[in-house]
């Protein structure tokens, strides 16, 4: 205890240090990059460093009135707006490591905002691209990002709570949401999780989320991600809140339901009949991607009545060359497609195409012609494979194809009473999963029917009136519409 008490102490006297030039080169002892410019005529000094600083900022703000500036004049210089007296060393420390220039001049210190490090301008999103709709994304400035954010949302309802966290990298977090329609016990929840995160670093939105998710052992994503600024927009909307991490693209959204992940951004933007029809699509592909090569492995194991008898003799043709009992086959394969992905992900765009059209080609002609599978396999993978591409969100579309390697090895040991079970656990499974205390099925689990309009299909504009009612949302009403 007197070991704590005295170090919360030295903690304390080291907030109160001043923050002299003496001290501060101490702090950054070893920091080939900190710049340190010095001005005999007015005995003042400059810190910053140069690659976190906008460089016509700096010249305008700070390095050329200090160099006009005689002694007799600095007095009046620092009296304008852009200089801050800062009065503890931890304060000057932070702000030099924020992209500030720090300048002493006697015994006081003060600080000029001049940060604008260079960025990537901004750009389409590679994993969320759409056919109509907006097409401008996050990128690793959260100054940038706030701004997209804003010209959308032009609402002095729209707050913002501004957090730290990263014991070393100290990464600020900025958790968006709209007065009056989010709910305040899930954002004060939010803020809280964020607040008892004790860890050196946190560099990117999904890393945050790992910390913050009540399931974490879980394969599926509790938190949305993204990095469209309208498809934050308009979950703010909705009555969710959006949390920015600095140098990160990926934008959290919160509460999030398992049925989110199968919204495009453009269903919006299109005519709500295709959209729906589009929605539903997905759907059917979420079921093709699970349980497709599962189903498979079951029949030609242990359920042939099930096959038409035309196709039968085909598949026993088929399967006469093979070495290997179906479930080891369909392992295999499943695992090559897996290989093809991952390689055409890590390499260039251009030779990752060729990588995986010529590689699925060759590969899967080859192996059938060599006998260690069959025809039909190569449809029921291929279609899994071209199935999970459907669906728009990245992570839950991985979360998926690992959970078709347990439904295969269920079915080939068990048959159709594997593959049910299967399906059975995970449904049980998202069924005890939370998010922000609300339940990850909304609106299945609770029933609520009239959010079923923007959940399966995409219902009209105008009959979409009320908010999801995972979100609690204050003012329910969104759409006062009437046609």
């Amino acid at each position: 205890m007197k070991q704590q008490d005295s170090g919360g102490a030295q903690h304390r006297l080291e907030e109160h240090i001043a923050p002299t030039l003496a001290h501060i080169q101490t702090e950054f002892a070893g920091c080939a990059d900190l710049v340190h410019r010095t001005y005999p005529r007015n005995a003042t000094d400059v810190l910053y460093f140069g690659h976190l600083t906008a460089s016509t900022d700096l010249n305008r703000d700070v390095l050329i009135p200090l160099a006009n500036a005689s002694a007799d004049e600095m007095d009046s210089l620092l009296q304008r707006s852009q200089f801050m007296e800062v009065h503890h060393a931890k304060e000057c420390v932070k702000a030099i490591l924020d992209g500030h220039a720090a300048i002493f001049y006697g015994q006081k210190a003060y600080v000029v905002n001049v940060y604008g490090p260079p960025s990537r301008s901004v750009e389409s999103s590679e994993s969320e691209s759409v056919i109509t709709g907006p097409h401008d994304a996050f990128i690793e400035s959260i100054d940038t990002n706030l701004s997209l954010v804003r010209r959308r949302v032009k609402s002095p309802h729209l707050k913002s709570i501004k957090l730290s966290v990263g014991e070393i990298t100290k990464s600020d977090i900025f958790v968006l949401y709209i007065q009056g329609i989010a709910d305040q016990d899930l954002v004060d929840e939010m803020v809280q999780r964020i607040q008892d995160i004790e860890v050196d670093s946190v560099f990117e939105g999904n890393m945050l989320v790992q910390y913050i998710d009540e399931n974490p052992n879980s394969v599926f994503p509790q938190f949305l991600t993204t990095e469209r600024a309208d498809v934050v927009a308009s979950k703010l909307m909705e009555g969710k809140m959006a949390v920015f991490v600095d140098s990160s693209p990926s934008v959290i959204c919160a509460p999030t339901g398992f049925f989110e992940f199968f919204s495009s951004p453009d269903d919006h933007y299109q005519r709500w009949a295709l959209g729906s029809g589009l929605r539903i699509l997905r759907f059917i592909a979420f079921m093709i991607t699970v349980a497709f090569t599962a189903f498979y492995v079951s029949i030609t194991t242990f359920h042939y009545e099930m096959i038409p008898q035309s196709l039968l003799l085909n598949l026993a043709e088929s399967r006469s060359r093979v070495p290997f009992p179906p479930l080891i086959e369909s392992l295999l394969m499943e695992t090559m497609i897996e290989l093809l992905r991952e390689a055409g992900a890590r390499l260039p765009s251009k030779i990752g195409q060729t990588i995986g059209i010529v590689g699925g080609i060759v590969i899967g002609q080859a192996a059938v012609q060599a006998g260690l599978t069959s025809n039909i396999l190569i449809i029921a993978v291929a279609s899994s494979a071209i199935a999970s591409f459907v669906i728009p969100s990245y992570i839950m579309s991985a979360s998926i194809r690992l959970l078709r390697f347990g439904l295969i090895i269920m079915a080939g040991i068990w048959g159709n009473l594997g593959l049910l079970l299967g399906l059975g656990l995970i449904i049980i499974h998202l069924a005890g999963l939370t998010n922000l205390g609300t339940s990850y099925l909304t609106p299945v689990a609770p029933m609520v029917f009239t959010d079923w309009k923007d959940t399966f299909i995409r219902g009209p504009l105008w009959a979409l009136r009320k908010r999801p009612a995972q979100t609690r949302a204050k003012n329910a009403v969104k759409n006062k519409m009437r046609r």
